[in-house]
């Protein structure tokens, strides 16, 4: 089973990198959304290796979608049939030999191409077959974005905003348990292709993708915001009640606002705190290389432990005490009048910040611990001589 992990996953990757030329893009765009190789000890691969006797739950279940990139489905009999744009099932496997694989494009893949790469629909119709099937999904801690595709010179629409692998798998599932509840609706046919929408979409307008920040609601009682509250007032009818609108009787959605707010805000987060996971494993990786390539039984104990340290979570840092003289280093938005400055702490604030008072003029400023340097003792030493020669120069 590991050879057979191993080749499909090269197999995944090289269909990966064609598609990605075909789109004009570098064979390598989306290297960066999956898993390393090699994969690192103690890790487990977010992709997923399947081996199948019976499909009979899924031949009842309707059509399925992939939720990775790719999907590589090697069988024993044809059974497996396939949708294309126009809503026609055919059998895509009906010709394939020993060594042949069936591919099929996901949910991810769709996502990052801004919808380029239409994402697969597929069923099972000869449940008593055999399969090998492979899954090529995004590690868990990738964001999905459509970036290569817009440097490319493609229009990507504004509903494919970036979003954490997580999130998006998150939403899928929610997608999926849906339509497995309500799987034996009689309103809903066999071959069709059913979801409850996700709160993101719920949240979102359906033209930009932008959050219903300024939701207005209709007399008719449905509601719109973004380009679809411009495209109503154009039209001067409800899309979806076909109700007539009158501009003048527009009211704020409060509460729909509220919530795509809420929404928005816990979303950002999300992102910025993949963001800074990946940054943070990059550094322990990079100072672990370090500690690869040092020689030295006594040099190398050092690195281990500052290396046992640089795992843990940093937290606030606090270099510095109060009532420490330090020299102002400064940054790009501190005043220059400051800079090069010597300074007292005063007090310590959130964060590793510090409210600090300039020697000379007596002003004080608040700077993080980065921009601030401790004095050395032979810079105080020296500075206390010079005191008694300025005092007598006064006199």
């Amino acid at each position: 089973m590991d050879d057979a992990f191993r080749c499909f996953g090269e197999a995944a990757r090289a269909a990966l990198s064609a598609i990605a030329r075909h789109l004009r893009l570098r064979t390598n765009a989306f290297d960066h959304l999956l898993d390393d190789t090699p994969l690192p000890v103690n890790e487990v691969s977010s992709s997923e290796l399947l081996v199948a006797y019976s499909h009979q739950h899924l031949a009842s279940s309707g059509a399925q979608v992939d939720r990775g990139f790719l999907m590589l489905v090697a069988s024993d009999h044809p059974g497996m049939e396939v949708c294309d744009p126009n809503g026609q099932w055919y059998l895509a496997d009906g010709v394939s030999g020993p060594g042949d694989l069936l591919l099929l494009t996901g949910r991810a893949l769709s996502h990052v191409t801004a919808g380029m790469r239409p994402t697969s629909r597929y069923r099972i119709t000869n449940e008593s077959r055999a399969s090998l099937t492979f899954r090529l999904m995004p590690h868990a801690n990738a964001i999905l974005d459509c970036s290569p595709i817009s440097a490319a010179g493609h229009c990507v629409p504004q509903i494919y905003q970036p979003i954490s692998a997580s999130q998006f798998m998150d939403d899928l599932c929610a997608e999926e348990l849906a339509i497995s509840n309500h799987s034996e609706a009689p309103s809903e046919s066999q071959g069709s292709f059913v979801s409850e929408p996700s709160l993101r979409s719920v949240l979102s307008d359906p033209l930009s993708g932008a959050f219903l920040e300024d939701a207005m609601v209709l007399l008719c009682g449905h509601s719109f915001g973004g380009l679809m509250l411009k495209k109503v007032i154009e039209l001067a009818r409800c899309t979806i009640c076909n109700g007539e609108v009158d501009p003048a009787n527009l009211f704020p959605n409060l509460a729909l606002r509220a919530v795509a707010t809420v929404v928005k805000m816990e979303d950002d987060r999300r992102l910025f705190h993949n963001a800074a996971l990946r940054k943070r494993r990059k550094e322990v990786t990079e100072r672990m290389d370090v500690l690869k390539s040092t020689g030295g039984s006594k040099g190398n104990g050092e690195l281990v432990l500052d290396a046992e340290n640089s795992t843990s979570p940093r937290g606030v840092q606090y270099p510095f005490v109060v009532g420490e003289r330090v020299l102002i280093m400064g940054n790009r938005r501190t005043p220059d009048k400051f800079v090069g400055k010597e300074a007292v702490i005063t007090s310590q604030c959130l964060n590793g910040w510090y409210l600090v008072k300039a020697v000379d003029s007596g002003e004080s400023i608040r700077l993080q611990y980065r921009s601030l340097k401790k004095v050395s003792e032979v810079q105080l030493t020296s500075e206390m001589r010079l005191q008694p020669l300025t005092f007598l120069q006064n006199k």
